[in-house]
């Protein structure tokens, strides 16, 4: 039985490969049947990002091969573009890989979360599938208890490590509820909206977009519930705004220091936070010295942005170990599952060999025998059933790998180096040279 993991990632696969092989939401139902039904897995399930695709596996046999296949064929891309930026996890390298996906161990940003949200949400759809069981099971719930204890134990997420977070967290530090702050963003591009969205998750409702081409300020402001003017309406916008972030392609300041200053007296000299995240700026350098104004440039994030990432790799180490004691502990109760044949049998038999000695013991009292010496010639049974086998085939062997395997087994002291200091301290516990008549593996009793 083994648990097996292969998938593509930012760190081995351009976006060119990533988006060939990506799986998506909508998709992910009808993939899992399919990978189940080609690969014969017993149980799977897929975790697809915009940076990574990954499927996690439980198999009995090597069916790496036919996983690499059925992607291949599934995604209609040729095995040797795909092969070099694969990797491949088995066992114990599966699951400490997973842990460090779902702390973000593993992410294009160290540290971020969304990541744990998506794999909760692809094994979600494979447990719903019935493509999962005691493995998958067990990894990803235990996954997301590694990412909890990393989260809790450590600063890894506590910091901002992008521009964007980083001035929302600044803005956090001026305004004691954000929810109750009116934004304007200039511009509509990608860094203005991963702002936005960091913003929206503050609780801000409140957005106005200004963008030089309305229709993109449009489609932007709806994605927030807002609402769009055109950059002509600055002027007036600025007055209703207590946080302006700006991130254009305007080759020229687009707040210059006497625009602020005759807003500032149109607000009272109510504070403002201005962000400039646009190269060139978009806001003079000399709004920064006017009261009442909190201006930021990207390079002002930048260095908190760098502060933030050397702290996030302290904590990063931090997350390894825990990881690892993690990765530990899994492993051992997974290679433990390749012994409950072994277990069930061995207790079985103990138990059939208790019970026809605890029966033949009551039949005894209940006919009168001394109870005392019944318990005493129970235990003196038991004793010699239990030990028979060992101590014949440590007579009979000398093998040291063997003897090294009685002591660990048995809990002898190591210093007992010899087989016959061994094979003392197990006859010890037996009162006399008689062999079991019945009992455990009374086939292979020495005549």
């Amino acid at each position: 039985m083994s648990l097996f993991s292969l998938g593509i990632s930012h760190q081995t696969a351009p976006v060119a490969i990533r988006e060939r092989v990506a799986v998506p939401d909508d998709s992910l139902r009808d993939a899992l049947a399919d990978l189940h039904r080609f690969a014969k897995l017993e149980e799977t399930s897929i975790v697809s990002t915009c940076n990574r695709t990954e499927i996690y596996c439980r198999q009995n046999s090597g069916e790496t091969k036919r996983i690499m296949e059925w992607l291949c064929g599934y995604k209609d891309i040729h095995k040797d573009d795909l092969a070099p930026f694969l990797y491949t996890h088995p066992n114990q390298q599966a699951v400490q890989h997973a842990f460090r996906v779902a702390s973000g161990l593993d992410s294009m940003v160290l540290g971020e979360s969304q990541i744990l949200g998506q794999m909760k949400t692809a094994f979600s759809t494979a447990h719903q599938e019935g493509k999962t069981g005691k493995i998958l099971n067990r990894l990803f719930q235990q996954s997301f208890s590694v990412a909890k204890h990393v989260r809790t134990q450590t600063a890894i997420g506590a910091n901002a490590v992008s521009v964007a977070y980083a001035a929302v967290n600044l803005a956090k530090q001026i305004f004691a509820d954000l929810s109750e702050q009116r934004v304007l963003m200039i511009g509509a591009g990608e860094t203005i909206a991963l702002a936005a969205q960091h913003l929206q998750s503050q609780g801000v409702t409140n957005f106005t977009i200004a963008n030089r081409t309305i229709e993109r300020g449009i489609e932007l402001a709806n994605s927030l519930g807002g609402r769009a003017v055109e950059l002509s309406e600055l002027a007036d916008e600025l007055v209703n705004a207590e946080i302006v972030i700006s991130s254009t392609a305007s080759t020229l300041p687009i707040l210059g220091k006497g625009m602020i200053e005759s807003t500032l007296k149109k607000r009272k000299n109510k504070r403002m936070f201005l962000v400039d995240l646009a190269v060139p700026r978009d806001i003079e350098p000399e709004v920064a010295k006017l009261s009442n104004v909190y201006l930021y440039t990207v390079d002002d994030l930048r260095e908190v942005v760098s502060e933030n990432l050397d702290s996030r790799k302290r904590a990063a180490e931090q997350a390894e170990s825990i990881i690892d004691t993690h990765t530990h502990e899994f492993t051992q109760w997974l290679n433990s599952l390749d012994h409950e044949p072994l277990m069930k049998a061995l207790r079985e038999q103990t138990l059939a060999v208790r019970n026809s000695e605890l029966e033949r013991g009551l039949r005894r009292i209940q006919a009168g025998d001394n109870p005392e010496l019944v318990l005493q010639q129970l235990a003196h049974s038991l004793s010699q059933k239990f030990l028979h086998r060992p101590t014949t085939e440590l007579n009979d062997t000398s093998d040291e790998t063997v003897l090294i395997a009685a002591r660990r087994l048995f809990g002898i002291d190591e210093s007992n180096k010899s087989k016959s200091t061994l094979d003392s301290t197990l006859d010890s516990t037996l009162d006399s040279t008689e062999e079991p008549t019945e009992g455990l593996d009374n086939s292979d009793k020495k005549h």
